[in-house]
This record gives C-alpha cells, structure tokens and sequence, in this order.
C-alpha cells in the first residue's frame, strides 16, 4: 500500500472549529506590534467555509488581515515549499540546483508535482523534513504528518501565520539564489496541475492581477478534473491508499480543504495565506469559487483588481476557447459552477443547449479566452452591464 500522499489532493489537516465571520480576530493597526490591536477584518468568509487567513504588509510590517491564523491545516500541497527550502538549505553562496533536481523542484513548485514530492519525502527523512524547518524558521503551528500517517507529507499540519513566516524568510533572508529560484517558479505557476489536472488559478491567482506568485494546495474527494486544452484523464480522485481519515492532534482529517498562498504586488509587497475547509461533498467549482470570494474581500496592500464583473456558471467541464466559436481551439475547461469574472462580450456562434441558444460569448481576461454565455448564469443571452468587446479577440 503506497504510504506517499499523491499530492496536490490529500486530506485536510484543518482544525475542526465553527465556520468564522467577518467579526472574528483581525489586524494590528499600523505601527502596533503584531497581535497587540484588533479590529473587525475584512473577511467574508462564506457560509459553511472554516478559514484560517493571514496577510502581512511587507512595507508597513503590519498585519491587514488575521482571522483565525494559528489554526492548524493539514498543509496539502503547500508543504512543497518546506520540501524545497529543505533541500537547498546551507548549500552555499554559489550554489546551483543541479539539473536533475531542477527537473523536480521546477515541476513540483510551478504546477504541483507529486512524484517530486515523494521524491524529496523519501530521500531526505520524511517528518524531519519538517522537524528541521521549523525550527529553522521557527514555526509555531507547524507539525509533522500525525502517527499512522507518517508517509503522507499532505499531512503536515500549517498555520496561515506559519505560512506567512515561510514566505518572509524566502524572501528576505535566503541566499539570493534560494529566493529567486523560489520565487521565479512560484510566479510561473501553471493553470494546470501536472499530476491531476485540477485549476489551481484560484485565490490569489483569480482574484488579483499580476504580479502575484502562488503556492497552491487542494485536498479531499472534489472528484475528476480535466484542465487543459486536451481536458486529460487524471492521475486519481485525490484519495491515497492508507489509513481511513480520522481526527488527529486537534486536526480534521475529513473535509476537503482549498488553499491559496503566495504574495502579491510589486516586490511581493503582500503576503497572503488563505488556508479554507470545506463541507464533505462539496464539489470543487463551489470551492473555487468560495476561496476566490474570500480572498477578493479581503484587505491586500499593493493589488491590483481586475476590471469585469463576477458571474456563476453552470454545465459541466465548460470549454473555454481562443475565440468565439465551438472549432477554436481549447485552452482549458472550466470547474463545474465555478464563478469567473467576465471582461467584455461579443457576438460569435450561436450555440444550442436544448431549449436554449445563445451567440453571445464572454471574454474571460484571467483565462484569455471566451466561453459561450449559454453556460452563464443570467436570464438574458446578453449579459447585464458587460461591454461589448471592442474586437473579436481582446
């Protein structure tokens, strides 16, 4: 039985606490030492949802956002940058990634690779991987995989404040060739995971413009995805072989969890960690769209928002294409029910969903291409206060 967590998709590490409100824990003000003043945060933090969210100002060196921040999430695939910051460690000034470990780290860092992952697990010592790290970085939060599950590197337990201090030592402690070759994968981060082929462009990815870098982590039966312009077969449902999901150290080790963590802005000016649990069942569209919702409400110093208006779709693995029309080719498909952000429209094919047709399509900015509105869910084919395109292809 394979005792390594096939990745990107484990189970959630989460502490099992009631869903929060935006009138939880929040931020210092500015010029107040961390944890000593709160106020309400921005946070909206849909129902059902439970969230640990940290995001720390690196010009101020001010918290804007603290809801929930030393809970304990199991870390999903968010570990890798552990991972990685653990194999290059004291390496020395002039050290360079050798060609076969950048074959690993780069995939694994830009579009989650489990093999990667399993690769660095077993070769370098598992659970002290993360005994070291921490206290290395000193974390608070963090912990190793619980017994019983001690192959499973998804397991280890994070914090979105521990989260936060990981981020701050990549970048301003690392040896400069440490934080540019972290930081340079994290901001090419594929649409597309590599092992099962889920959307990890949520969160801080879907909600803000670049410049952003991003850590990705999903975990849990969200079931089959098929992102990408061949819409592949995935590896797997998320699920590893090993021992039924239980409660463990404090942790819930049953609902899928969702989590988007990386900086935004010029410089990497903001930290962000949104770490999110989700009801059993919930399917991954709802997700994406929940932690997109979240992280657009939240206070980020230094993002730019793009410009569109946020719309609910329907249909199952929605094509999105280079252009409006059914023969364009595909760049990817979309999460079923996910919420995209629609920049302009245009008329293109007429396409017929019995008893329906549409030939208005939407222009989707943050995928760079257009989907047919049939699949947007508004009651006219035109859809309310959107611009038409000023061309075809924008």
């Amino acid at each position: 039985m394979r005792m390594l967590l096939r990745g990107a998709a484990a189970l959630a590490t989460l502490v099992t606490v009631g869903s929060l409100t935006s009138g939880a824990a929040a931020h210092p003000r500015p010029g107040q030492s961390e944890g000593t003043a709160r106020v309400a945060p921005a946070a909206q933090i849909p129902e059902g949802v439970t969230a640990g969210v940290a995001v720390f100002d690196r010009a101020t060196g001010t918290f804007t956002e603290q809801v929930n921040e030393s809970a304990r999430f199991r870390s999903a695939s968010v570990v890798k940058l552990l991972l990685t910051l653990d194999f290059l460690w004291n390496r020395g000034p002039g050290y360079s990634v050798p060609a076969a470990d950048r074959a690993r780290l780069e995939p694994m860092l830009r579009s989650s690779d489990d093999d990667a992952a399993d690769h660095y697990w077993s070769a370098y010592g598992g659970s002290a991987i993360i005994d070291r790290m921490t206290a290395r970085l000193g974390l608070r939060d963090t912990a190793p995989p619980p017994p019983g599950y001690e192959g499973f590197w998804g397991y280890t337990a994070l914090s979105a404040r521990d989260t936060v201090t990981i981020y701050r030592y990549v970048l301003e402690k690392a040896p400069a060739p440490v934080r540019d070759f972290v930081m340079d994968n994290l901001r090419r981060s594929t649409r597309c995971s590599s092992t099962d082929h889920f959307d990890q462009h949520f969160g801080i990815a879907g909600s803000f413009d670049r410049p952003w870098a991003v850590k990705q982590g999903w975990s849990g039966r969200y079931g089959e995805q098929n992102c990408g312009p061949q819409g592949a077969a995935p590896a797997g449902n998320g699920t590893a072989s090993g021992p039924a999901p239980r409660a463990a150290a404090g942790v819930d080790l049953t609902r899928p969890a969702l989590h988007t963590t990386g900086t935004v802005g010029t410089d990497d000016r903001a930290v962000v960690a949104v770490l999110t649990l989700h009801p059993v069942g919930t399917p991954y569209g709802k997700a994406y769209t929940d932690i997109g919702r979240l992280t657009r409400s939240l206070n980020v110093p230094g993002a730019t928002r793009p410009a569109g208006s946020w719309f609910g779709t329907w249909g199952e693995s929605v094509n999105v294409r280079t252009g409006p029309a059914t023969g364009d080719d595909r760049i990817t498909r979309l999460p079923a029910g996910a919420e995209v952000l629609v920049g302009c429209q245009v008329r293109g094919q007429e396409v017929s969903v019995p008893p329906y047709t549409n030939d208005w399509w939407a222009y989707l900015p943050q995928y760079g291409g257009y989907m047919s509105n049939i699949y947007v869910s508004s009651p006219d084919n035109r859809l309310p206060d959107v611009p038409e395109c000023a061309a075809a292809r924008p």
